[in-house]
């Protein structure tokens, strides 16, 4: 198969299984090794040599699709969609004193809304599933002045760079920095040869 064929990153089960069927039809035909076959189907060759294995153990049914088990989402997709727009409408419309959503709060928000208890640092993990990120707020002092901060790289920045330019530089200490180009001098590291 050409290597420039795009292949989705996330398969559906559906189409999980119409790989391995039609990897064990190549397999069944046995005109290709497991190494080609995962070359065509785009899988790797420990998957082909497993596939291979179930199919000569199981037949063609160890190849299809189960049914997922286990227990089913607290929340639905319905469910998660309309959680999106409560988060979207803000905290202080949810009834919390600040707009800042944490996860305790968004919580207690399905808990009210939902009726279903999630643990505060279980739900980091759905929430991201779902395609929340998270997201903390700069930290910054209350005393800021953003007007200050504007011009201070026009104003202040290219006064300091003028008289820099024109001095030697100069430690804070007062010192002044020694290198090779002042006479006299040996290089750092170095003794008078």
């Amino acid at each position: 198969m050409d290597g420039d064929v795009w292949r989705p990153v996330h398969l559906t089960p559906e189409q999980m299984e119409e790989r391995r069927l039609a990897a064990a039809r190549l397999l069944r035909q046995g005109r290709f090794s497991q190494a080609e076959i995962a070359r065509q189907v785009g899988v790797s060759r420990a998957s082909v040599c497993r596939w291979a294995a179930t199919l000569a153990q199981e037949g063609g049914r160890g190849l299809q699709a189960r049914s997922i088990t286990g227990r089913p989402p607290r929340l639905g997709e319905k469910a998660w969609a309309r959680l999106g727009r409560l988060l979207d409408r803000g905290a202080m419309a949810a009834s919390f004193a600040t707009e800042r959503w944490t996860l305790k709060r968004i919580a207690a928000l399905i808990e009210r809304e939902f009726g279903v208890n999630y643990h505060p640092r279980y739900l980091e993990r759905p929430l991201k599933a779902h395609g929340f990120s998270v997201q903390r707020p700069a930290t910054r002092a209350k005393e800021r002045d953003e007007l200050v901060i504007a011009v201070w790289p026009k104003r202040d920045w290219v006064a300091l760079k003028k008289r820099r330019s024109g001095s030697i530089a100069r430690f804070s200490s007062g010192m002044r920095l020694a290198t090779a180009s002042v006479p006299g001098r040996a290089q750092p590291g170095r003794g008078a040869e």
